[in-house]
C-alpha cells in the first residue's frame, strides 16, 4: 500500500482542535483526511454561553452537512469515514460550564459533549490548574464531577492540569482518562510537559496519552518540523507503548492575538498566564490540511503499517469506546 493510499484508508482522530470553527477550517478537515476530531467548544465561558456556543455548532453541523457531523458514538466515526466526513466530537478544556452543578455534566452529555478537561490552567472549583501556583488536588466537588461524568460516559482530559489534581483524577475514575493533548516534560522542560513518572502513571492506570504539536513545549519551538512532532510520539510511545499513544495537535486555525490573549488571562480576563506566542506550527504540518504528511513522516522514520493505524486513529477509538 502506498503512502498516500495508506493515508486514504487510515481511522485519522486529532484529540483537540480550537480552531475558528467556519468551512475554511471544514474544508482543511476533509483535505487532510480527517476523520474525527475533538473540537473545544468551552474554555472560560459558563453554563448558557456554553449552550451558546453549541448552538452555534448546531447551525453549523446543518448547513455543512456534506463535510461534517456530530458524532456521540464510535460508531457514528466509523460511519463518518464511510460516508466521507468528519465526525465533530465537543469538548470542553475547562469544567467552567459545569459551574457548581453536577446535574449539568449529563445535560451536556445529551447534547453530544464526550472530552472535558477537568481544569484549564488555574484554580476552578474542581481542582487546580497547573499554572496555579499552588496545586491542591481534586475537590471534594470534583470527586463528585469525575463520578457523574464516570456515569454518563464522558472523558476525563488533564492535559492543562496540575500534576497533584491529575493524580487525583486517575485514582478517581472509574474509567480511563487522557492526556489529549500534551508533550513530554523529557524533552523539554515546561509546566505544560508531563514528566515521565507522570505518562507511565497515566498509562498504568489503563490511560491514555495524546501528544501534542503546540511549538512553545516542542524542543525547537517555531523551528519545529513534522519529523520532531514524530520523535516527540515516539519518546512516549517508548514510555508507555504503542496500544496507550495517539496525537493531539492543539491546532488554531484562523486565530489571531485577541484569542490567545483571552485564552492566557485566568477565567479570560483576569492575571495573564503565560506569554503571548507568535506560533508558528511545524514545517510540513501548518494546516488541518496536511495530516497526509504526518502519516508521510511516520513512514520515514521506520514505523509498521500497524504502529502508524493505531497512533494516527484506532488507539482514540478503542479509549473512547471504553469511555462512551
Amino acid at each position: 500500500m502506498t503512502k498516500n493510499t495508506l493515508h486514504d484508508d487510515l481511522i485519522v482522530f486529532d484529540g483537540l482542535i480550537i480552531s475558528n470553527w467556519g468551512g475554511d477550517v471544514f474544508d482543511a478537515m476533509r483535505k487532510g483526511g480527517l476523520t474525527a476530531a475533538n473540537c473545544t467548544c468551552s474554555v472560560w465561558e459558563n453554563f448558557r454561553d456554553t449552550m451558546l456556543n453549541i448552538g452555534a455548532w448546531n447551525r453549523m453541523l446543518a448547513a455543512h452537512s456534506d463535510q461534517i457531523t456530530k458524532a456521540v458514538t464510535v460508531a457514528d466515526i466509523r460511519r463518518a469515514k464511510a460516508e466521507n466526513k468528519t465526525a465533530i466530537v465537543l469538548g470542553f478544556q475547562n469544567t467552567s460550564a459545569f459551574e457548581d452543578r453536577a446535574e449539568f455534566v449529563e445535560l451536556f452529555k445529551q447534547q453530544g459533549v464526550g472530552i472535558v478537561q477537568m481544569t484549564y490552567n488555574t484554580q476552578n472549583l474542581v481542582g487546580s490548574g497547573c499554572y496555579e501556583s499552588t496545586d491542591s488536588g481534586l475537590s471534594d466537588f470534583g470527586h463528585d464531577i469525575v463520578a457523574e461524568m464516570n456515569r454518563v460516559g464522558m472523558l476525563c482530559d488533564l492535559s492543562h492540569v496540575g500534576p497533584k489534581t491529575s493524580e487525583d483524577v486517575i485514582r478517581a475514575s472509574k474509567r480511563p482518562v487522557a492526556y489529549s493533548h500534551c508533550l513530554p516534560h523529557g524533552l523539554k522542560a515546561h509546566p505544560r510537559n508531563k514528566t515521565d513518572d507522570q505518562l507511565r502513571f497515566i498509562a498504568d492506570h489503563d490511560g491514555f496519552v495524546g501528544v501534542t504539536m503546540f511549538p512553545p513545549f516542542l524542543p525547537r519551538g517555531n523551528d519545529s518540523t513534522v519529523d520532531d512532532y514524530v520523535t516527540a510520539i515516539d519518546y512516549v510511545v517508548n514510555l508507555v507503548g504503542e496500544d496507550r499513544v495517539g496525537f493531539g495537535t492543539d491546532f488554531t486555525m484562523g486565530y489571531d492575538k485577541p484569542f490567545f490573549e483571552y485564552l492566557n488571562h485566568d477565567k479570560g480576563t483576569g492575571r495573564q498566564l503565560t506569554e503571548i506566542w507568535d506560533v508558528e506550527f511545524p514545517d510540513g504540518l501548518e494546516s488541518i490540511a496536511d495530516f497526509p504528511n504526518l502519516t508521510a513522516a511516520m513512514d520515514r522514520a521506520g514505523w509498521s503499517e500497524g504502529k502508524i493505524r493505531k497512533i494516527m486513529g484506532e488507539n482514540w477509538l478503542s479509549l473512547l469506546d471504553r469511555v462512551w
